[in-house]
């Protein structure tokens, strides 16, 4: 057993650092000079600490104006994507209507359509509604997430009836319920559906590329293509500017990563 423990602890320590290559490769060439980043062979360290890359990059392009639209539009759709799919997962976990089944499952099965297919007339409707290049064509379609609803309708379904029950004998309503009686007991999925919900929005490319046009309306993965050039790409302050993009979700992430551990591995259990 012992053998068998420290073999699967090999493969699971071998396939972290394979995951966390990129990571690391991207940290390292944010702190390279200009000439080591496509050196042959490639240099893994880099000779000298570059801290000027950071500085140009920031004056190459507004990112203090890309990084607040990126903390604004996610804050925005973490809120209403965490409220959203609470109201609906309560609903289809606790609610007898007809259909209930039928209707879960058209939610589950938009989880299959690809958003490029519904991009064109996404785009169409949002220009029929004069929200191009607005906070509201950011936001307001992705206000609902079908995956957090799944993950909040089975936590839902794993807490007891007779709580539900036992509320509704002493006069709760359902908000009531909802606010006093799930939410103290439910914190973890509400807490791991805002962290689908954050890094979804917070790395969200082509949408934003596609419905905004001017720089002010800019969120952070679209601001770092401005380092692609047309004959060129300048790795160094790319790689500055995104490991500066990173370090919010990753801060978030292990400041709520008890619970968010909690939440994935209790959702659905009896």
């Amino acid at each position: 057993m012992k053998i068998k423990r420290v073999l699967l602890y090999a493969a699971l320590s071998g396939g972290a650092f394979i995951m966390l290559i990129p990571f690391l490769w991207m940290v390292l060439t944010a702190f390279k000079l200009p000439a080591e980043v496509l050196q042959i062979p490639p240099k893994l360290l880099p000779s000298k600490l570059s801290f000027a890359n950071f500085r140009d990059a920031f004056a190459a392009a507004p990112f203090g104006v890309y990084f607040f639209n990126s903390l604004f539009v996610t804050t925005a759709n973490t809120i209403l994507q965490v409220v959203t799919s609470a109201l609906a997962g309560y609903a289809f976990a606790r609610f007898d209507f007809k259909w209930k089944k039928v209707v879960f499952m058209i939610f589950l099965g938009t989880m299959m359509i690809p958003v490029e297919v519904t991009l064109i007339p996404n785009y169409i409707l949002l220009k029929n509604l004069g929200w191009l290049d607005t906070y509201f064509a950011l936001i307001i379609p992705w206000a609902v997430n079908v995956f957090c609803i799944f993950l909040m309708r089975q936590f839902f379904l794993s807490l007891p009836k007779e709580l539900f029950e036992q509320a509704q004998i002493d006069g709760c309503t359902h908000w009531q319920i909802l606010w006093k009686i799930v939410f103290p007991v439910s914190k973890p999925v509400f807490i791991s559906a805002g962290i689908f919900s954050l890094i979804g929005s917070w790395n969200a490319f082509l949408w934003p590329l596609i419905m905004t046009n001017s720089e002010s309306m800019r969120t952070l993965p679209v601001g770092l293509s401005y380092f692609t050039l047309e004959f060129a790409t300048r790795y160094h302050l790319m790689m500055a500017a995104a490991l500066f993009a990173t370090l919010p979700v990753l801060i978030v992430y292990f400041l709520a990563q008890k619970y968010f551990v909690e939440g994935i591995a209790t959702t659905g259990l009896k």
